[in-house]
């Protein structure tokens, strides 16, 4: 197979998460809306080697939706996977919040400089030196992320979220 300069085979592609992916990855799992499911699910994720580290519930009569964001996302999945949940995922944009004291009205600002639309936010069980973080589901991530670094705010990435010891 041919190779390039790296030693890396030319063959393969290369996939964004292969690159130091900037996002967060949210799974938003479906349960009934029963008594128990949601602590059933928990049960079955929450362990020594996953903390879920934000957590919503959109909730109907029928069904819930529980968005998850967790510091193993690789695992989280499989664990999912195993006990037979069915889920989604998608990419957030994670950003780590001023000290000063309009934190968020600060992140708002720059992605309305970008036009952009917000659809949720998840407050993320999370500190790095005292900062606290937020992840975002936005219209476009590429471009949220480069209005956010721009207007000088910290990115918080997947790696981040593994490494940190500061759980809240």
């Amino acid at each position: 197979m041919p190779r390039d300069d790296g030693g890396r085979d030319l063959m393969e592609p290369e996939t964004a998460r292969a690159r130091s992916w900037p996002c967060l990855r949210q799974f938003c799992v479906f349960l009934e809306n029963r008594v128990g499911r949601l602590n059933g699910l928990l049960k079955d994720l929450e362990s020594i080697d996953v903390r879920v580290l934000a957590i919503s519930i959109v909730d109907s009569v029928d069904c819930a939706n529980v968005r998850l964001i967790f510091n193993q996302t690789d695992r989280a999945r499989e664990k999912l996977e195993l006990a037979n949940y069915l889920f989604s995922e998608a990419d957030v944009v994670g950003v780590e919040l001023d000290d000063g004291d309009k934190p968020l009205s600060a992140v708002c600002t720059a992605l309305l400089k970008a036009e952009l639309n917000i659809h949720h936010v998840a407050m993320l069980r999370y500190r790095n030196q005292g900062k606290s973080a937020a992840a975002l589901y936005v219209d476009d991530v590429d471009l949220a992320l480069r209005a956010l670094e721009d207007a000088g705010m910290r990115i918080v990435t997947e790696g981040d979220l593994v490494d940190q010891d500061e759980y809240l």
